[in-house]
């Protein structure tokens, strides 16, 4: 506790405590069983103060809601609130953070090789007629902060599997913890290479882009090579409403399918009401987006959640 850990220690106990509810978790998890999603991403924060016993927990918590091949995560800037050695952190959740692709180094592999904040990230993990891209922008900071960055050997592998996913007419969906527009976020909570990040998306374009960070929902849109790449931000998965009118705990349930030329995506947000005592469709948002080489591609759809 002699470091960074007592603040978020105190900020737990002192406010965290009373907005951040198991029972609304355990709520979410009993609707989102409900829902029959395909695939659950997970965008990091799991734990608080990244103690070793939180991970250990944290990974039980992760096998109650899908085995390793329906659920992927990466982690946030809480799950790096301090540096911890790979063993005692996230080890725990190797199984949902391994890539498909095994000409790249397991996360472990790439820590204990180099030390760099990557830990194997990005992630590629093809599931049906989706691409999930998993990006670690979770890096251990000084008190006060909880800013994020991505760094250039990801960034480059980003784009290798934004390409190779396009050429095989997959449906792209890139996850990360940090919001990929900066300039909207204070400056101590920014993604610190954002500008990289989205000229990478520019270039090689996404179908989606899910992000936690912010507590809040956000919907915004970033430019790609052939239109606009959505991008939804998710508010915790715990939270209760508070005072200050801060949305309660949501989950985006993405109904993603193929219409010959383009894709569609029907998303279903779905918020915690303390009224009902569990989750119920508070809005709805549909998209349609051009596909790539259409005229080669094989109709086919599936659904997956985000959470927070």
């Amino acid at each position: 506790m002699l470091s960074k850990r007592i603040f978020g220690y105190l900020g737990w106990h002192l406010r965290r405590v009373r907005v951040h509810r198991r029972e609304v978790l355990d709520a979410l998890a009993i609707d989102l069983a409900k829902q029959g999603a395909d695939h659950v991403a997970v965008t990091g924060d799991i734990v608080n103060i990244a103690l070793p016993s939180e991970f250990k927990c944290a990974a039980e918590w992760l096998r109650t809601l899908g085995s390793p091949d329906g659920l992927t995560v990466v982690p946030g800037n809480h799950d790096a609130y301090v540096a911890v050695s790979w063993d005692r952190s996230w080890a725990a959740w190797h199984d949902f953070m391994t890539s498909d692709d095994q000409a790249g180094p397991s996360p472990r592999d790439a820590q204990c090789r180099s030390g760099t904040i990557d830990h194997g990230f990005p992630i590629f993990r093809r599931r049906g007629p989706v691409a999930l891209i998993g990006i670690s922008t979770a890096v251990p900071t000084v008190p006060g902060r909880s800013s994020g960055r991505v760094g250039m050997r990801q960034l480059e592998r980003l784009g290798e599997y934004l390409e190779r996913a396009g050429d095989a007419n997959l449906f792209r969906v890139v996850l990360l913890h940090h919001p990929p527009r900066a300039e909207e976020a204070p400056k101590h909570k920014q993604l610190t290479d954002a500008r990289e990040f989205r000229r990478v998306i520019a270039a090689r374009g996404a179908e989606l882009i899910l992000h936690g960070h912010e507590h809040r929902f956000r919907y915004v849109e970033l430019a790609g090579p052939r239109g606009i790449v959505p991008v939804f931000g998710v508010p915790s998965a715990s939270m209760l409403p508070i005072a200050d009118g801060s949305i309660a705990a949501q989950y985006h349930l993405h109904e993603i399918r193929r219409h010959g030329a383009h894709w569609s995506i029907r998303t279903h947000i779905r918020s915690f009401s303390p009224e009902h005592g569990g989750f119920t469709e508070s809005n709805r948002r549909s998209l349609v987006l051009p596909a790539e080489a259409a005229s080669e591609a094989q109709p086919g759809s599936t659904s997956a959640t985000s959470l927070c």
